[in-house]
């Protein structure tokens, strides 16, 4: 009997980006889908809830911080994995007093990543 994957959902508004992480979640066998903004994913988890969410921080509208609050205020317990290019201290403690389960800095490290994602739906 086999596992089913790991349903993962990715947000980032740089289309390059969730490309690149999508090919690499993929090779580690996970199921993946991109979303280009925050409104886009809200919209989708009416319908299906990933088991893992990995999220850019800077994106026009709402920022990857903004969904992370509101996934919270709305109890919807996704285990969140919290991306960016520029480690700022204050949102990353944001971040973390909403329960994200990492955070972690661009140029992402691929095994890290996976490991994260992993350990987050354990």
């Amino acid at each position: 009997m086999s596992k089913s994957p790991i349903k993962v959902a990715i947000v980032d508004d740089e289309a390059p980006v969730r490309r690149a992480l999508a090919r690499l979640l993929s090779t580690a066998s996970f199921e993946i889908k991109t979303y280009g903004t925050v409104r886009e994913f809200i919209n989708s988890i009416r319908v299906e809830v990933p088991e893992c969410l990995v999220v850019d921080v800077h994106m026009p509208e709402f920022t990857g911080p903004d969904l992370v609050r509101y996934l919270s205020r709305k109890n919807k317990k996704i285990p969140t994995i919290v991306i960016t290019a520029f480690d700022d201290k204050d949102i990353r403690l944001y971040c973390e007093r909403y329960g994200v389960s990492a955070f972690l800095t661009k140029p992402l490290h691929g095994p890290t990543l996976i490991q994260c994602i992993r350990s987050a739906v354990a």
